[in-house]
């Protein structure tokens, strides 16, 4: 089962000063980080603040080929975690078949938020994610850092809250 999820925020990590997303849990109080790279994060706080590009940006122009491809995003699911490194999939329709393609999370939820689409979390790896930091292995511990996360309020997520 999937669960669906919201951007929560984009900050940075004080400890590696690598940016996360926070994905909160649209049903409940529950929130999952992902780290991202630097380009990453500006893909995604560029349509967070609604801020025009002078030439379609990467995640636009894949927006403007699936649907000139007539062809609807319908959902991403980040479907799995190896390692370290998280796994998405992009869930599109074309001529009423269903296509999955695989994708970084970082440009499914940019993807995503350009497509107006929702954005899930297979529930196996939000119980993972939320037993591991998936970040850095030094630092907090998982625990220490959950609570960090949870206990984050619109001043402390900056200028990308939503």
């Amino acid at each position: 089962m999937d669960i669906e999820v919201r951007i929560r925020g984009l900050m940075m990590d004080p400890a590696t000063n690598m940016p996360i997303v926070v994905l909160k849990d649209v049903a409940s109080e529950m929130v999952m980080p992902i780290w991202v790279g630097i380009f990453e994060a500006n893909a995604i706080a560029i349509e967070i603040e609604k801020l025009a590009a002078p030439r379609p940006m990467t995640h636009d122009l894949t927006r403007n080929l699936i649907h000139h491809l007539n062809a609807g995003l319908e959902k991403v699911v980040i479907t799995e975690i190896k390692g370290d490194t998280f796994h998405a999939v992009l869930c599109l329709r074309q001529a009423d078949e269903p296509v999955v393609i695989d994708a970084r999370p970082s440009d499914a939820i940019a993807l995503a938020l350009r497509a107006d689409c929702p954005i899930f979390v297979s529930e196996q790896v939000m119980q993972s994610a939320k037993l591991s930091t998936s970040g850095p292995s030094e630092g907090p511990t998982a625990e220490q850092l959950r609570g960090w996360l949870e206990g984050l309020n619109d001043e402390d997520l900056g200028r990308y809250k939503m």
